[in-house]
């Protein structure tokens, strides 16, 4: 524990990026403790934050002496809906250390609507969704979510990764993740881990179908006398039938309310970016402030 019992750093977003994965990795490692839940979403949601400090650094109170400490709350960079996300931790947090994932704008945008849709929050199709949801679009402003973190902390106190190069260096990433928290000793990426909240697996939402599941007896009954092609032909009609996709015409579409954003984050990091180069810019190599 800290002095404080507060967190060393935080993975302040972005949603749908690999935060999952990457807090579960941080997380495996000898030296870093990682709050339960995965999300307290304490200086973003008013509710979490009234139940209070003490609350908080209760989250963190099993951690073994001289672990770093640290969070995940993707609710940290959801501009404008939680507008009083950074003013609140930077009246609690001294120094933190903060890490933001970033990934393709469109494709981040196709995994929130899916979120959405598993949990029931979203019946349109993924291009009215784009038009009545502005958030599938707010969400994926890098530059603009960035800001006020910025502004706050400074650019030294945030390391930028990307969620493309997460997945073709992981190691590496890894590594610069634990160097920049501060922690001393050798990490190793656990490829035994699953690739963590991967919408694709999950079931839609419906309470009343997991109270019937979940009966002891009756899931005995279902396991014992109902064969598995059956049980699976039924779970596939709570699960998504395939990836969504838009099409040409809406990604160029996209492409011109992102690009801007893009052009921004860019001039932050010392590169040209946009959606076309997006993939290959943030594979390419680590990218820093410039």
């Amino acid at each position: 524990m800290t002095d404080t019992g507060l967190p060393h750093f935080l993975i302040i977003g972005a949603m749908k990026a690999a935060t999952s994965t990457l807090h579960a990795q941080l997380g495996a490692q000898p030296g870093i403790f990682m709050a339960t839940p995965k999300e307290p979403n304490f200086f973003s949601d008013d509710a979490q934050w009234q139940r209070g400090i003490d609350w908080y650094c209760s989250l963190f109170a099993a951690a073994p002496d001289g672990a770093l400490l640290g969070e995940a709350s993707t609710h940290y960079t959801k501009l404008p809906d939680l507008p009083l996300t950074v003013s609140r931790a930077k009246a609690t947090l001294a120094a933190p250390r903060l890490i933001y994932v970033m990934r393709h704008p469109v494709e981040r945008l196709i995994s929130h609507y899916s979120h959405l849709w598993l949990e029931n929050g979203v019946d349109e199709p993924l291009e009215q969704a784009i038009a009545s949801r502005p958030e599938l679009v707010d969400y994926g402003r890098y530059a603009m979510q960035l800001r006020p973190w910025i502004d706050a902390f400074g650019k030294h106190a945030i390391l930028p990764l990307f969620t493309e190069r997460l997945a073709a260096h992981p190691q590496q990433e890894l590594e610069r993740a634990a160097a920049f928290i501060g922690l001393g000793g050798p990490v190793s990426w656990q490829a035994d881990l699953a690739s963590r909240n991967a919408s694709g697996l999950r079931l839609r939402d419906a309470p009343w179908r997991d109270r019937i599941v979940d009966h002891p007896l009756l899931a005995t009954i279902r396991r014992t006398m109902i064969p598995q092609s059956v049980r699976d032909r039924v779970k596939r009609r709570w699960q998504m039938p395939a990836r969504p996709t838009v099409s040409a015409e809406a990604r160029t579409s996209l492409a011109r309310t992102f690009d801007p954003d893009l052009d921004s984050l860019g001039e932050m990091l010392g590169c040209r970016l946009d959606c076309a180069n997006f993939v290959s810019v943030v594979k390419e190599k680590p990218l820093d402030w410039a």
